[in-house]
């Protein structure tokens, strides 16, 4: 039995703490800092999912990770120059596919990522490990890492930040344990593939799925796998945009993840893109200071005696008409759910994010309800015939 020793469990009073392997060797090294139990449940189940993304898409993937969920998950497309200004990515250097993954998945939601844990599919390359430098972020797993990106990654954090390496081949047992209370759980892995074949059942009577639209149900598929349930994400552009996780009624999670996604569109809006910040504000109050600035929050920020602390000029407000005229020409997004819809409620919420496509597993006594609506929206909907529990 090999194991590593960490500084506690979940909380600081719950000592000791360590992984282990009963046979073999731990498929990972630990190559700067010091993992806690935390940070190693969101490496591991990041690693799965960028991994399970590369090999459905062929493309390197990305996720940014807090508290066993992802904050986002995307693919290595290029950035345009809207999103890179909203990701905050300079825009005049070119970036790796790699890196573009990286800043897609910590822009889906900068204030859940603050803090993060990085995966990554492949090797960490530099523009990659440039990209983390400015972020705040707890640690990072990949298969590897080229020499400039580690250098670049063991200076962070003044020398603490946690970079692992895992082995890109290892493939866990096909039965886990768990324990709970003094009982242990057991149970075979989820090892289902998700790839295109789990999107030919397509119930409504729009059953145009373009090349895009599949790629995006695949992502927000893959992204339920290892997000806390229920769970709903929104994807857009080969990215996730909203991910709703760990609501215990699945309109909440429609709700919660097409409330992320509607931040994400108003992100790029051309008032907050033009914000006027104060010279040397870190990334972090950029972040919140536009968090209130499209949300319920704004007369609050922009009361005087506040909008000076962020900006060298009091913004016009975002109206509540403006916003809605702005979100209602944002559409192409695909939707995910990791059970079924029981009322046709998560449709109307659905659609006002801009939802053309969903796939979700069917087989609720409402299905034809939901069917319907879905016809009525002209929105196309597979079955998968898959439920994605993950606790």
């Amino acid at each position: 039995m090999t194991e590593l020793r960490l500084k506690y469990g979940c909380n600081p009073n719950q000592k000791p703490a360590r992984i282990y392997v009963k046979t073999g060797a731990l498929p990972l090294a630990v190559l700067n800092g010091q993992p806690g139990y935390i940070n190693l449940l969101d490496a591991l189940n990041g690693w799965q999912l960028v991994r399970e993304l590369k090999e459905a898409t062929g493309l390197a993937a990305a996720a940014s990770f807090k508290h066993v969920s992802p904050a986002g998950a995307a693919l290595g497309l290029p950035l345009s120059d809207v999103l890179r200004q909203a990701y905050f990515v300079d825009g005049t250097r070119e970036l790796s596919p790699l890196a573009c993954a990286y800043a897609r998945a910590r822009g889906a939601d900068r204030m859940s990522s603050f803090g993060d844990w990085a995966a990554l599919s492949e090797v960490c390359d530099e523009d990659t490990a440039l990209l983390l430098q400015h972020e705040v972020s707890d640690g990072i797993i990949a298969p590897g890492y080229t020499k400039s990106a580690l250098d670049i990654l063991k200076n962070k954090r003044k020398g603490t930040y946690t970079v692992i390496q895992i082995e890109e081949g290892y493939t866990p047992p096909p039965v886990e344990d768990k324990d709970v209370f003094g009982l242990t759980f057991q149970q075979q892995r989820n090892d289902i593939k998700i790839c295109e074949s789990l999107l030919n059942d397509v119930v409504t009577k729009n059953k145009a799925l373009t090349a895009e639209q599949k790629r995006d149900l695949l992502v927000a598929l893959i992204t339920l796998k290892y997000t806390q349930s229920n769970s709903v994400c929104y994807a857009k552009g080969g990215q996730a945009i909203g991910v709703g996780a760990g609501q215990q009624s699945r309109i909440h999670c429609t709700r919660l993840a097409g409330g992320k996604a509607d931040a994400w569109h108003l992100r790029q809006h051309p008032r907050v893109l033009a914000l006027p910040f104060v010279e040397g504000i870190s990334r972090a109050q950029r972040d919140n200071a536009i968090d209130s600035y499209i949300g319920e929050d704004a007369a609050e920020l922009l009361e005087d005696g506040a909008w000076q602390r962020v900006f060298t000029a009091c913004p016009p407000a975002l109206t509540a008409e403006e916003k809605r005229n702005f979100l209602a020409a944002a559409g192409g997004v695909a939707l995910g759910s990791d059970a079924f819809f029981p009322f046709g409620d998560n449709i109307e919420r659905a659609r006002k994010s801009g939802v053309s496509c969903i796939a979700q597993p069917g087989g609720s006594m409402r299905d034809a309800e939901v069917i319907e609506l879905c016809n009525k929206y002209n929105i196309s909907m597979v079955f998968t015939g898959f439920r994605l529990f993950f606790h």
